[in-house]
């Protein structure tokens, strides 16, 4: 193998990978799982993030994880000789398998621990990056890192939904960028959505081979080599267009039963997103259902806030009612100091709305 191997900024010759001594837990991760690949491991025990329940290990086997490479590199056209940037977790499944498409695309290797702007401070601009929203925004808001992005093949954001507000920042970027619609069990993403340019898209297209339907409560079921060809049940609503076409509407588990009204917590967080983009706020937040006597739940917005946003918080009610029906409008905003993640960096809403509670 005569690709480059980079691991925070260290040259590591692939001959040599037993004499690498990590001096951090993303190095060891990284060396580790790159052991495991190049001896020819069959199987893989791989921790779920925790975002949307417990945390929890899987079996994923090698065949599995190549079939996902391949379908990836295909459909963005990755070539061999390319550089890849690896600045996710490499002990979960986001972070392997950019290893995974790197290794068996015969590419290069840049490995950074995951920090807010992964490509700042590098020497050579990769060709293909796997990120989440948070370093997506941040890297935008740079200016010489986002002229950098200007230079990449293709870039895959996921781990969490890209607001309407940073899709809207992507139309400055020429490179194309995806959203990605997947999990731990799909070994990554099964679906790719165009966020900008003139390809851009609303729905998700998952790869030919993967056959998805509906289950009796509107949730996307899916059935592929990548989950063992056994049938997975989410909990995820979508609207199904065609067999190969569907958009998200949100988790069955994020509806709130407000007096009878099932309301959908990120069609209002979409709008909570605009709005907050309008006043120049930039705060993190979720909407939730908090429990009710009278209406079973109301519809609250949980707000990060270091500082102090009362003054803002009539405004943000006020202007919410123009966007949505009555029922939708949160009926309080709740700020939080600081909110709950989980390994991954993403909100941990059960364990904030936990100390709210």
């Amino acid at each position: 193998m005569k690709s480059l191997l980079q691991i925070n900024g260290q040259l590591v010759h692939w001959a040599k990978l037993h004499q690498f001594k990590p001096s951090t837990p993303f190095e060891k991760s990284t060396i580790d799982f790159i052991q495991q690949w190049l001896s020819e491991v069959k199987e893989f025990n791989i921790h779920t993030s925790g975002s949307t329940g417990k945390p929890k290990k899987i079996n994923i086997s090698r065949l599995q994880m190549e079939i996902s490479a391949r379908l990836t590199i295909d459909a963005l056209k990755i070539n061999s000789g390319q550089t890849a940037l690896v600045c996710l977790d490499t002990e979960y499944i986001a972070g392997k398998m950019m290893l995974v498409r790197a290794m068996i695309n015969h590419m290069n290797i840049i490995a950074i621990a995951p920090s807010s702007n992964p490509l700042t401070n590098l020497d050579k601009v990769p060709d293909f990056a796997a990120v989440v929203p948070l370093q997506l925004e941040e890297m935008l808001n740079n200016e010489k890192t986002k002229m950098l992005l200007n230079k990449m093949s293709a870039i895959i954001v996921g781990g969490a939904p890209v607001s309407p507000v940073l899709e809207r920042k992507l139309q400055q970027v020429s490179t194309p960028i995806y959203a990605t619609y997947g999990m731990t069990e799909t070994v990554s993403h099964v679906a790719l959505k165009r966020l900008n340019g003139p390809e851009r898209s609303a729905t998700f297209t998952a790869f030919k081979e993967v056959k998805l339907a509906l289950d009796d409560r509107g949730c996307l079921t899916i059935q592929s080599a990548l989950t063992n060809h056994e049938t997975l049940t989410t909990n995820d609503r979508v609207e199904l267009i065609s067999d190969h076409h569907f958009e998200w509407l949100g988790r069955a588990d994020n509806i709130i039963n407000s007096g009878g009204v099932k309301v959908q917590s990120e069609k209002v967080e979409k709008a909570v997103a605009q709005i907050l983009d309008e006043l120049g706020l930039s705060n993190r937040f979720f909407v939730t259902g908090i429990p009710d006597e009278k209406l079973g739940h109301k519809v609250y917005l949980v707000m990060e806030s270091p500082d102090n946003l009362n003054n803002d918080k009539e405004k943000i009610l006020s202007l919410l009612q123009a966007k949505l029906s009555r029922y939708e409008v949160p009926k309080d905003i709740t700020l939080v100091p600081q909110f709950t993640e989980t390994p991954t960096g993403k909100v941990n809403r059960r364990e904030t709305i936990k100390k709210l509670l």
